[in-house]
């Protein structure tokens, strides 16, 4: 009995690498680095079929990392809060000069906090370090 043809892939799209002309942006829906060519409004995930719209140009934009599941995170600089595509958590999107740090007490982890606040829960070992 003969045996069935193999159906063959299609060959990979060439990798562009970026110039002036392009832009990276990060997939709402599987966090991978998009190639955004120039004018695009939106770019479709070739992994997840996600599509995500293209910030104008000259929007500054930030990044952190999710405090529910430690993703990174991309937004638009002013904006209060995140919400994680992954695990929805809403994350607070400080400022540099609204943040401050302190050596936890207990386990001297360096740690970060919202300026102004009276205490700090250690992550790592859930020590309260006291705000002086």
């Amino acid at each position: 009995m003969p045996v069935p043809p193999v159906p063959y892939a299609a060959p990979p799209v060439p990798f562009i690498p970026p110039n002036g002309s392009h832009s990276h942006i990060v997939c709402l829906g599987c966090q991978n680095v998009l190639l955004c060519p120039p004018g695009a409004t939106s770019v479709c995930c070739a992994v997840c079929n996600a599509v995500t719209a293209v910030p104008l140009p000259g929007t500054e934009m930030a990044q952190l990392v999710c405090g529910g599941c430690r993703t990174l995170l991309m937004y638009m600089r002013g904006a209060s809060g995140v919400q994680c595509s992954c695990c929805h958590t809403i994350n607070l999107a400080l400022e540099a000069n609204q943040v401050a740090q302190v050596n936890c007490e207990n386990c001297h982890m360096l740690l970060m906090y919202q300026n102004g606040a009276r205490f700090v829960k250690c992550a790592v070992c859930n020590f309260v370090t006291s705000i002086v």
